[in-house]
């Protein structure tokens, strides 16, 4: 490891520490390495905009922003909430279910964690706490688990991400992510009913079943959307950058013209909030770009294949390390970082023990996802707690159960690739 580089890390790491935003100290990291190498600054505009305007798939994520930023301030998401609550809130512990299987659907509209949790988790939470059935907390704690599901199932803002650093299908990753989505969703509700039953939590009023069939129909077009971009996509109708600009389409009109819920001022409102969201993770984006060509410069991700083939060490020894190690940068780094940043590195070593790369993608995402949730970082709790006000204490002492029901469905993610591969491999993936 060179002087420059290792001067790269320490003020990386340093200004992190300090609290500065990751995009930013991956920048100054970055031009601190190019200035002590000797090489010109200027090379990082370079770098940076050539990612930028040369990755086609990139604008696939401003996108699936807009779209669920529409989803968000129509009356699509209440009418997706009266969905699910006349399917299983009428079980003990059913709006804790409802919480699970709102997001399940909704994760098939928003591509992003964030947007769950800040939009209709929000919903449910109000939900569960004025039902007087659940503590604050734990309301608290089950939205921000399932909200770990949106990035899971397509579309997925992570996965466009991680089809940009390793070249891989995002149409085959989309189709990878819908069997682990569902697994994360089973494991909830499991844990759901099992703590419901244990503190006994009261029944909620039931949704006749006569009510089913209409408000299944008022929900009907916004539950058509995976459809149409997974049809899109994998019909040849669209490529994955034309879904995402349809789906906001798609969203537009629904918010628009069938359930008439948006107004002009509140539709610049989401142009204007969407731009902002989308200039973050392009500057996080950019930022990995430079630090992406740092670590090339240095050889370093051919260096830890080779010391790992040299190891002679089996794929899934590598695979169960690698997500360890994830885990715990979890607790510090947010996902995009970890998947701009972290990830590239063992790409390389993937390829030499043969472990597919759809499948790592999926797995590393689901880690990444569950590092939203693991203390003491856990954007995710600190959303809900800016969102509800609710303790960040009594969202970590509710977040435990559910946490290791969810590392227990990574295990079984990592021990079983075809429960990722299963469905991309039904529609043709050369594997």
């Amino acid at each position: 490891m060179s002087f420059e580089f290792l001067l790269c890390l320490v003020t990386l790491m340093g200004l992190a520490a300090m609290g500065m935003p990751i995009a930013y100290a991956i920048l100054i990291a970055s031009l601190a390495y190019l200035a002590a190498a000797g090489q010109s600054i200027g090379i990082s505009g370079k770098i940076l905009m050539d990612g930028l305007y040369q990755s086609f798939i990139l604008l696939a994520v401003p996108l699936f922003i807009v779209a669920a930023n529409i989803m968000n301030a129509g009356t699509v998401s209440d009418r997706l909430l009266q969905f699910c609550i006349a399917l299983v809130g009428r079980f003990r512990g059913g709006l804790g279910h409802v919480n699970v299987l709102a997001s399940l659907v909704f994760s098939g509209m928003s591509g992003s964690a964030v947007a769950d949790a800040a939009g209709i988790g929000k919903l449910i939470i109000d939900m569960m706490v004025k039902s007087g059935h659940y503590t604050r907390g734990y309301a608290a704690a089950i939205t921000a688990a399932s909200a770990t599901i949106g990035p899971i199932i397509p579309p997925s803002i992570p996965m466009v991400l991680y089809a940009l650093v390793s070249n891989t299908s995002i149409g085959f990753l989309f189709l990878a992510g819908i069997i682990p989505g569902l697994l994360m969703g089973v494991v909830l509700m499991v844990m759901n009913a099992w703590i419901s039953h244990a503190r006994g939590f009261a029944k909620d009023e039931p949704v006749p079943m006569r009510d089913l069939p209409r408000l299944t129909l008022n929900a009907g077009p916004a539950l058509l959307m995976p459809g149409i971009l997974l049809y899109g996509i994998y019909g040849g109708v669209t490529t994955p950058t034309e879904a995402a600009a349809l789906a906001a389409f798609y969203a537009l009109i629904l918010a628009v013209v069938f359930y008439r819920a948006l107004s002009f001022s509140t539709f610049y409102e989401i142009l204007v909030g969407s731009a902002r969201s989308s200039a973050s993770v392009g500057l996080v984006i950019g930022g990995a770009l430079i630090l992406n060509y740092i670590v090339a410069s240095e050889n370093i991700p051919d260096v830890v294949a080779k010391a790992l083939v040299g190891l002679d060490m089996h794929p899934l020894v590598f695979l169960l390390g690698v997500n360890l190690l994830l885990l715990l940068l979890g607790c510090f780094l947010d996902a995009s970082t970890i998947i701009l940043v972290i990830i590239p590195l063992f790409l390389p070593s993937c390829r030499e023990l043969g472990i597919d790369l759809v499948h790592f993608g999926v797995v590393a995402i689901v880690n990444c996802m569950i590092g939203l949730i693991t203390p003491p970082y856990g954007i995710l709790l600190f959303v809900i707690n800016a969102v509800t006000r609710i303790p960040l204490a009594e969202i970590i002492r509710e977040i435990w159960p559910f946490l290791g029901v969810l590392v227990a469905a990574l295990l079984l993610l990592i021990l079983f690739p075809d429960l990722t591969l299963m469905l991309p491999r039904a529609f043709g993936y050369p594997n």
